[in-house]
């Protein structure tokens, strides 16, 4: 038999749950007043009375993840005003499974319904049919015999004044409509009323129909059109990364630079933020980034939510080097299938060199919509013992946009930091004049090279030295953004550092190419 909150007996009462329920006065339980005044602060008792069936796994067992209690605790600030524009804009980002468009599709927006915290909620999606499914989900709750309580005690939420495709108005006033990310949404109210609360979901479709070119415009439209709806109203944004570039990778790169500056001591307003990261910051979005494996103070490792068998420990540890766990679970893009390079690719390590060279790889302009300038700093060390190549070591890897004297100054800022270089290797496929201008009077040789094989011929020829055993190419450490950008070639936004890696690469290792059936080899000069 269950308990008055429809708990199962048969299982262990999850921790959360016997806190939450801890002391209540049963007979708070028998009354509509009772259960409203118990559930108006505290929107997981509200899941857990008013909508026990959502938050319920398969086996019938009520559990909430540890994200869920953070989020919740978020949803309380609807109880406050908001006193100045953008000042509540969070995105979330989580693993599969976490139950974002259940929390904040469903369960939240109820409870701002139900006690008048927002009025008027309007929803987006990649595409209107998804975001028409949220809002059907949050009508057939009203509409679900099961959900007893929630009828009985929120008649003027549950009976509707319009409830067709797109739109839920209650007798209440409250009004719940949905649109899809392209769809014109200019001036959108209610009455006099504009939204209070705007929800985002999933608002960039999949990679395969998913480029640059069409993220930076959706991100025109997610700024210049959704947030101007109302610069004051609260938002929710959850989502999954699919993309590296995309915007919601962009969070969490914007993210982790935050909370590595603060690790440090600088604070977030003084971070060191790329360009086009910038955005993040200035829209006031505030980043919830929900891990799945988290860390005690002792060092031993936990799971988030470790009564949902999805989130087992053991399970989770056995594969968290997969790049399936950590593309589903990490919301980690690099984990995306490549045709190149995947994170198992790198081998780590700083083998003696005798020679380094600095890879320029260059872009014409420093305008938003240029590339970047690669800058890479690779060394080279003679044949390993029964190798008849010899191996590179990749010691740097950084992108900028910088132009003339700027950038001369972060050439010469490598050359004294990495004092040991000997020579610049700059591709001349584009910039002309431009390098002579950029390099003139430097301390160390120029070499040219001018590209006329395809990137992902070369690509794949660098890509060997890296995959071939004992191995030709290292990476002293972890280099993040270069190998983020190795693991998204050909599908990512940008290229230079693979580029820049590549031409020191190619040049030290010198790998024959493949040549074309009948062609005649030359002899070496």
């Amino acid at each position: 038999m269950t308990d008055v909150f429809g708990n199962d007996p048969e299982y262990e009462l999850d921790p959360v749950v016997a806190k939450l329920i801890d002391g209540i006065d049963p007979r708070l339980l028998d009354s509509s007043a009772g259960r409203k005044a118990l559930c108006e602060f505290d929107p997981l008792l509200f899941a857990l009375i008013y909508l026990p069936n959502s938050i319920k796994d398969s086996q019938g067992r009520t559990s909430f993840a540890e994200c869920h209690i953070e989020w919740a605790d978020i949803a309380k600030e609807w109880t406050y005003p908001v006193t100045r524009t953008a000042e509540q804009r969070h995105a979330f980002l989580a693993p599969r499974g976490t139950g974002k468009s259940t929390w904040w599709f469903l369960i939240l927006p109820m409870w701002w319904a139900a006690y008048g915290y927002s009025r008027y909620v309007v929803a987006f999606a990649s595409k209107a049919e998804q975001a028409e499914d949220h809002l059907e989900n949050f009508s057939r709750a009203l509409k679900n015999p099961a959900n007893k309580a929630l009828r009985q005690d929120f008649p003027e939420l549950v009976t509707a004044r319009q409830d067709r495709k797109g739109l839920y108005e209650a007798r209440s006033g409250f009004v719940f409509s949905t649109h899809g990310m392209d769809t014109a949404v200019h001036g959108a109210k209610a009455g006099d009323d504009r939204p209070d609360t705007l929800l985002l979901d999933d608002i960039e479709p999949g990679e395969s129909s998913y480029s640059e070119y069409q993220m930076k415009q959706r991100l025109t439209t997610l700024l210049d059109d959704v947030f101007e709806l109302n610069t004051e109203a609260r938002v929710c944004w959850s989502g999954t990364v699919t993309m590296p570039g995309s915007m919601t990778h962009q969070l969490i790169k914007h993210n982790n630079l935050i909370r590595q500056a603060e690790a440090q001591g600088i604070p977030a307003d003084q971070a060191p933020v790329p360009e086009d990261l910038e955005w993040v910051g200035l829209e006031r979005i505030q980043v919830h980034h929900a891990l799945p494996i988290l860390t005690n103070d002792d060092g031993t490792e936990r799971s988030f939510w470790p009564t949902n068998s999805k989130f087992e420990l053991g399970w989770m540890l056995e594969r968290r080097h997969t790049r399936s766990f950590k593309k589903n679970y990490l919301n980690d893009p690099m984990a995306v299938d490549s045709e190149y390079w995947t994170p198992e690719t790198f081998r780590y390590g700083s083998p003696k060199c005798t020679g380094t060279i600095l890879s320029i790889d260059g872009a014409v302009t420093t305008n938003r919509n240029s590339d970047y300038t690669g800058l890479a700093v690779v060394g080279y060390g003679p044949p390993l013992a029964g190798s008849g190549l010899g191996y590179c070591v990749v010691k740097q890897a950084i992108a900028v946009k910088l132009q003339g004297a700027s950038l001369r100054a972060k050439v010469l800022e490598l050359l004294a930091e990495y004092p040991e270089t000997t020579g610049i290797l700059v591709e001349t496929n584009q910039g002309g004049d431009m390098w002579r201008e950029v390099l003139h009077g430097m301390p160390v040789r120029i070499h040219t090279v001018h590209n006329k094989e395809k990137k992902e011929s070369r690509a794949t020829r660098v890509l060997n030295l890296y995959e071939r055993p004992p191995g030709h190419v290292f990476h002293v450490g972890k280099i993040p953004a270069l190998e983020e950008q190795m693991c998204a070639f050909p599908k990512g936004p940008n290229d230079d550092m693979v580029d820049a890696v590549g031409n020191a690469v190619l040049m030290y290792l010198r790998p024959e190419r493949k040549r074309k059936s009948g062609a005649r080899k030359r002899r070496p000069r």
